[in-house]
């Protein structure tokens, strides 16, 4: 998918992919405001997004980041000063590493943008403030987890189907339960998500493609990480991928840790 294209993958719900590690940026609309997820990623990534959202008569009500790692807590500033929400750990986590987000940045963002933290806020419960900011409430449930990151947050859009599963669920990279290394958080990261998976019809990873059978994508993880913990290896294809096989090499270390 080319930078700054739009594809609706549901009704009112619009996917953009960056070229850069096939990052995906989400746009969940109604009438002529809409609830953007994790925009990224580079300089004239979020320029397209900005002028496909003025094209598209659209304004930005509400920002949401599924966790607090660089390329998930971005923002243009053309999207104007709509609330973003992070999960309380997510928030605190891009508090604490303001300087490390700004050197992981360097050359994708103008330095005289405002800070990508500024403005971020921590969410007080498991539920989106009138995220359409009209008053009239559409529930997206917030399945708050510590895989992958601390305070990882999949948002789940019963009204549509639709599951945005934030940096798990992937068909392009292995489970990273990187940041801290915490395997056991990992695995239940994926338990809390399955009843939500089991539900939706189509799924958003934060990196990769987008799929109609969500529950391949939970079988898929829970099969490479039982392979490892249990003997010590995997032949999941993804690790033929791009910057796999370092990462599957240090999910092996962590599997071996583990309390036997």
């Amino acid at each position: 998918m080319s930078t700054g294209s739009f594809v609706e993958i549901a009704p009112g719900v619009s996917v953009t992919t960056a070229v850069k590690y096939t990052t995906n940026t989400t746009v969940v609309v109604r009438n002529d405001r809409a609830v953007i997820v994790d925009p990224a990623w580079t300089e004239t990534d979020l320029n397209a997004i900005a002028a496909w959202l003025q094209s598209s008569s659209l304004h930005i009500s509400t920002g949401l980041s599924t966790h607090g790692h660089f390329d998930h807590v971005l923002w243009h500033p053309e999207f104007g000063d709509a609330p973003r929400w992070g999960s309380p750990r997510a928030v605190a986590m891009a508090n604490e590493d303001r300087a490390l987000i700004l050197e992981h940045l360097e050359g994708d963002i103008p330095p005289e943008w405002p800070h990508p933290v500024d403005g971020l806020h921590a969410l007080d419960d498991t539920h989106v403030p009138d995220p359409f900011g009209d008053g009239d409430l559409e529930e997206i449930e917030l399945v708050v987890h510590d895989g992958h990151a601390p305070g990882h947050t999949a948002m789940w859009f019963p009204d549509r189907g639709v599951l945005l599963a934030g940096d798990m669920l992937s068909d392009i990279e292995l489970p990273f339960p990187f940041f801290p290394d915490d395997l056991p958080a990992y695995l239940a990261g994926l338990d809390a998500l399955a009843p939500v998976v089991a539900k939706a019809k189509v799924l958003v990873p934060g990196h990769g493609h987008v799929t109609t059978d969500p529950m391949s994508r939970l079988d898929a993880d829970r099969r490479y990480l039982d392979d490892v913990i249990t003997r010590g290896d995997s032949d999941d294809p993804r690790r033929a991928l791009d910057g796999m096989e370092p990462a599957h090499r240090k999910m092996v270390e962590m599997a071996r840790e583990l309390p036997r």
